[in-house]
């Protein structure tokens, strides 16, 4: 006769069981809040939608949907993956949330690859949207999405980064004031609904080094100009990328 063993086997999850747990569990804590659906995907449309049917902005002679679309698209990751990102891992540090899960069997690296994840879903779903929203306008994509998707990652990190250094060294509230003062400016000056050569010639050279102008002007020269993979573009956005990721994981505070 067979016997069933009910002796407890306490024990953690396997590691990829806990990271997706918690992946999804972030992914549905990001969709579910208003604000950030309005910051991440709502704002996006309405600009694109806005701007690509207004004649209010000149792009030197192009069609605007065209210059419009990879834009909005930098915008949208640069919303998830840097905006919405400090600000909702800085309030997490402040009531103890982070402090919380340190405690559990999930590590913090684990932590940080299951938000990671949640970024990289939620994005799918805006560049669905907005794409589909682009298409609808009369937007051809002219060049190949491997090169844009290489591109989009690289901005994710170097915008991860970034909102990660924020909401680990600044309290909530400065974090929730410097990141959506940052997300206004670099919406107005990153190359994302005005061309930067609106913008004096000793300027645009600054500007052309912004994580949001090398995202939108290297997704604009492999999707709108049908180039290959803008090598200037890809480096800039690499070296934010482990700079920021790099000032983050030193500074960093969990509590």
């Amino acid at each position: 006769m067979t016997t069933l063993d009910l002796t407890p086997a306490p024990g953690a999850a396997p590691f990829p069981r806990m990271v997706l747990a918690q992946a999804g569990a972030e992914t549905r804590a990001i969709l579910r809040n208003g604000e950030q659906l309005l910051l991440t995907l709502i704002i996006p449309v309405l600009l694109l939608v806005g701007f690509s049917m207004a004649p209010l902005i000149d792009v030197g002679g192009g069609r605007r949907i065209d210059f419009l679309a990879p834009g909005v698209l930098a915008l949208a990751i640069m919303s998830t993956a840097f905006t919405g990102q400090a600000i909702g891992t800085g309030f997490e540090r402040r009531y103890g949330v982070l402090k919380r899960l340190g405690a559990t069997p999930l590590s913090r690296a684990g932590l940080m690859l299951a938000k990671t994840l949640a970024v990289i879903a939620v994005e799918l779903v805006q560049v669905a949207v907005i794409v589909a929203v682009a298409l609808a306008l009369g937007w051809r994509p002219a060049g190949t999405w491997p090169a844009a998707i290489l591109l989009i990652l690289l901005g994710t990190a170097a915008f991860s980064g970034l909102g990660l250094l924020m909401a680990g060294t600044l309290r909530a509230e400065a974090t929730l004031a410097a990141a959506n003062l940052v997300y206004l400016v670099l919406l107005g000056c990153g190359g994302v609904i005005f061309p930067l050569s609106v913008f004096p010639d000793g300027v645009e050279p600054v500007l052309a080094v912004l994580p949001i102008s090398a995202l939108a002007g290297g997704l604009r020269q492999v999707l709108t100009e049908g180039a290959a993979l803008p090598l200037a573009e890809a480096g800039i956005l690499a070296a934010w990328a482990v700079l920021s990721l790099a000032a983050a994981a030193r500074a960093f505070r969990w509590e």
